[in-house]
């Protein structure tokens, strides 16, 4: 098949659309990649990019066109939403001149959803089919941040929304949660299939240098968050389950990565002096998370309670699952849902910081033994639910489907 991959971000930037394009190439596909310059998380230019510089590019043998976008900056609403934009006309733009017909193209749907419009302008022009890989519910997603307030604009984009999912041949959602909301939204009963992430091969790996991160992990009970620190996480009540166990200095939480609430809670850690028990690491590449994730004795997944949030699924849990630690969850919906049928850690609801803090001190106090046995249950969970092998086998099946139905052969 020749398969046309559109998605705003791309490598460099670190996003699982990277993988299905290798994956995709590895059992004999051609694979072309429409994109915009690299910018993601930093909102500057990555090293080597500029608005009109490197137009065409390779990865890893598989062409990559990038189309001219504005920098995401500081992510401020307005500055994000000229970066979305600029990609939805640049990328449409250059879908009407490039002239080259596909089997099928496959959008990669983070935030923004409108990453679709290319795809329905090549499809409009050459009758290509189309899917879609939901990772972000529209417009929910963008009301549960705050960002959106107007009932008017929120009308609107969900009509835009729609429109994009009557557009689609197949909807491939991340998380089953997603099924309900976007069939609310369609007239049509849609083309669904269930599409679950799955995790690196490094995080299944057994290639662990266990000295490489020694010189900054604290001794003691180490409860990890690895992650965006920002407001999604409800990292206000991870302040709150921290205070809540600090009379234990045995044990240390430790923080992985960076994100809109670093600074709020470098300030937390100061007001309260909590030096002696948080620690700060700053943001590692994900190829160096398991060389980390190896000193932590359970893996934090927190989420505020908001609607779109409670059904999405999020992808460092099935990391978690992979690497055989146990999960910590202080979250509704699918995420503490997956880990309760795995059995492979301790749950708490969203913002219910003295249960999290209690499931700690709990954790803290059993064997060893017991949390390697829970590790294992989300490793063998793992293996039976978000396989690689089978996901990718799921996702050609339903693209040469459509490639078959394609009206422009």
């Amino acid at each position: 098949m020749k398969i046309l991959i559109v998605s705003q971000y791309f490598w460099p930037e670190s996003f699982k659309i990277n993988g299905i394009a290798i994956e995709l190439k590895k059992r004999g596909h051609e694979v072309t990649v429409l994109t915009g310059k690299p910018n993601y998380p930093n909102g500057r230019y990555y090293k080597g990019y500029g608005f009109f510089s490197k137009i065409k590019d390779t990865y890893s043998g598989i062409p990559v066109y990038r189309v001219p976008i504005f920098t995401r900056g500081n992510g401020s609403g307005i500055r994000l939403s000229i970066n979305y934009l600029s990609f939805v006309l640049t990328a449409s733009i250059f879908m009407f001149f490039h002239r080259k017909k596909y089997d099928v193209s496959f959008v990669f749907g983070v935030s923004p959803i409108t990453t679709a419009y290319p795809a329905i302008v090549h499809k409009k022009m050459y009758g290509t089919k189309m899917g879609l890989w939901v990772q972000d519910l529209w417009p929910e997603s963008v009301a549960g941040s705050e960002k959106l307030k107007s009932q008017i604009v929120y009308r609107n984009l969900t009509r835009m929304v729609k429109y994009i999912y009557l557009k689609s041949d197949i909807i491939f959602i991340s998380s089953k949660e997603f099924r309900m909301p976007i069939l609310e939204k369609c007239d049509v009963v849609p083309n669904i299939k269930y599409l679950p992430n799955w995790a690196e091969d490094i995080f299944l790996s057994s290639d662990i240098d266990v000295e490489k991160y020694k010189n900054i992990i604290p001794e003691g009970f180490i409860v990890m968050f690895a992650g965006n620190i920002a407001e999604g996480q409800d990292i206000d009540h991870v302040l709150q389950a921290i205070l809540e166990t600090h009379d234990d200095k045995d044990i240390k939480w430790v923080f992985v990565g960076t994100g809109s609430k670093k600074d709020w809670i470098v300030e937390k850690i100061k007001k309260y002096n909590l030096e002696d028990t948080v620690s700060l690491l700053g943001r590692y590449p994900y190829e160096e998370m398991p060389h980390l994730y190896i000193y932590a004795d359970v893996l934090l997944v927190t989420l505020k309670d908001i609607e779109s949030v409670n059904l999405t699924l999020p992808s460092r849990t099935q990391s978690y699952m992979a690497f055989g630690k146990p999960i910590m969850t202080m979250a509704h919906g699918a995420a503490t849902e997956v880990v309760n049928e795995a059995m492979c850690g301790f749950t708490a609801r969203a913002g219910d910081y003295l249960t999290l803090a209690n499931n700690i001190r709990k954790a803290k106090s059993l064997d060893k033994n017991v949390l390697k046995e829970m590790g294992n249950n989300g490793k063998k969970y793992y293996y039976k639910n978000f396989s690689k092998d089978t996901i990718i086998f799921d996702l050609v099946f339903c693209l040469e489907e459509l490639s078959a139905k394609n009206t422009s052969k």
